[in-house]
């Protein structure tokens, strides 16, 4: 990868953890974002199941407030799928921004599914790519096809 296709390093150390056909979008979601003013980061990509599961337990068992209704094995990120970006002002990180639905609309123009839409669960900061073969299909039938393409080492984009 050229230095010019680089994005900020914190956001290629979570890129890297991503597929190789997801890479390309999450860069070009950051450059797109400084283009209209917006800075983001890349901020979480690849979970494993274990890491997912801990997730879970915030706000349930551990302090926290819930971030996610996603145990191990029923979220795109445990299939380097999906990814997280954090909206920053300077060195300030925040958590809660109207510039988070200005950053779903470019994902959306890119190609990208965007957790903002959600019904039962809205995450403004989750895009992911969806397999072609998923089409329209609910998620919960995608992620049992992702979790058994994963058991038979087949690629999620096979």
């Amino acid at each position: 990868m050229g230095a010019r296709n680089r994005v900020d390093d914190r956001s290629e150390k979570a890129i890297a953890t991503l597929l190789p056909q997801v890479q390309p979008y999450a860069r070009a979601l950051v450059k797109k974002a400084a283009q209209h003013g917006i800075t983001i980061k890349v901020i979480a990509g690849l979970r494993t199941y274990e890491e997912q599961n801990e997730l879970f337990t915030q706000g349930r068992t551990k302090p926290g407030r819930i971030v996610t209704n996603a145990r191990g094995g029923f979220s795109n990120h445990n299939f380097g799928i999906a990814f997280d970006v954090g909206v920053f002002e300077g060195a300030n990180y925040l958590g809660e921004s109207p510039k988070y639905k200005a950053v779903g609309a470019l994902g959306m123009d890119l190609g990208l599914d965007w957790g903002g839409n959600w019904k039962t669960f809205m995450d403004e900061p989750h895009f992911q790519l969806r397999p072609k073969w998923a089409g329209d299909m609910k998620e919960s039938v995608m992620l049992v096809e992702l979790r058994a393409r994963k058991d038979s080492g087949q690629g999620a984009y096979a």
